[in-house]
């Protein structure tokens, strides 16, 4: 699997850019039930979406639907209703927002089962990317993570998080770095990939959309969550390994496939003690790297 360094959002609701949101340059999209379609237009909303979802063929597609719990303004079929709207072949995974409980995934799961089954879609195929954005679900992390197999990946949601726990967003986000370490640790005990950060609101501030991916970044998290175009290649360049990172990467892996053909499990190359988990961390490099040039990796 293709670590996804940015995930871009486009509203539902706004043909024009679920028209062009597939050519700019993000490795996946993320067409918005919830949040960006107010309650009033959401179920007229639903034919475009599903229509975008097979129209757009660059990069993966995901759906964000609406919580499939009742939450205040919402009924529990109103989730239900959109993941039955957009199940099809093309159809990526579904974004489960405010995710809480095993409960929440294994609700989704059970749906798009069924759905898959009725739909000759192979079994399991649509992923699960449950957003942790509650205190309750930081707290459930792993249980989340490791509530259904197609759950490949979770996700970070600041806005909700910091409200839900009664402080500011602040730029410097120093607020959820303890639920943002919780996930990504959650996330690897659970075997999953690392995980997509939270989105960057401001979108006059690009220096402290970098600063906010160098964080995520140095966090453990694979990628960022986008609102804007104009967000995309930054938060790319700081996710994509530099050229240095790359090519000694790629020393790292040859040097010890010589060695590992010689019986070695451990060498040194210049200077540095290598082993298994260093060898891997060499191959996530080049797979980053592949994800943004895969002509020179």
């Amino acid at each position: 699997m293709r670590p996804l360094r940015t995930l871009l959002f486009a509203p539902g609701n706004r043909p024009r850019i679920l028209q062009k949101v597939g050519q700019c340059g993000a490795d996946a999209v993320i067409l918005d039930l919830e949040d960006a379609v107010p309650i009033a237009e959401k179920a007229a909303t639903r034919p475009a979406v599903a229509a975008a979802v097979q129209a757009i063929t660059s990069v993966p597609v995901y759906v964000r639907i609406n919580p499939l719990v009742a939450t205040t303004g919402f009924s529990q079929a109103i989730g239900e209703a959109d993941i039955d709207a957009v199940v099809c072949p093309a159809l990526a995974g579904i974004i489960l927002p405010k995710a809480e409980s095993p409960d929440d995934v294994r609700q989704a799961d059970t749906l798009l089962t069924t759905l898959e089954e009725q739909r000759g879609i192979a079994p399991g195929s649509i992923d699960l990317v449950p957003i942790i954005e509650t205190a309750l679900g930081v707290q459930r992390a792993y249980d989340i993570a490791t509530a259904g197999t197609r759950v490949k990946h979770c996700a970070f949601g600041a806005g909700d998080f910091t409200r839900d726990i009664g402080v500011r967003w602040s730029r410097r986000e120093m607020e959820s770095q303890y639920a943002r370490s919780a996930l990504v640790v959650a996330s690897r005990a659970a075997g999953l990939e690392a995980p997509f950060d939270t989105v960057w609101v401001d979108l006059q501030d690009q220096r402290g959309l970098v600063r906010s991916a160098r964080f995520a970044k140095q966090l453990g998290f694979q990628g960022k969550m986008l609102i804007h175009p104009s967000q995309v290649a930054p938060v790319n360049a700081v996710f994509a390994p530099s050229e240095a990172e790359v090519a000694f990467a790629r020393r790292v892996v040859a040097a010890f496939q010589e060695a590992e053909a010689m019986g070695l499990a451990s060498i040194q190359l210049e200077g540095q003690f290598i082993d298994y988990p260093i060898v891997e961390s060499a191959r996530q490099v080049l797979a980053m790297a592949a994800a943004g040039n895969p002509a020179n990796v």
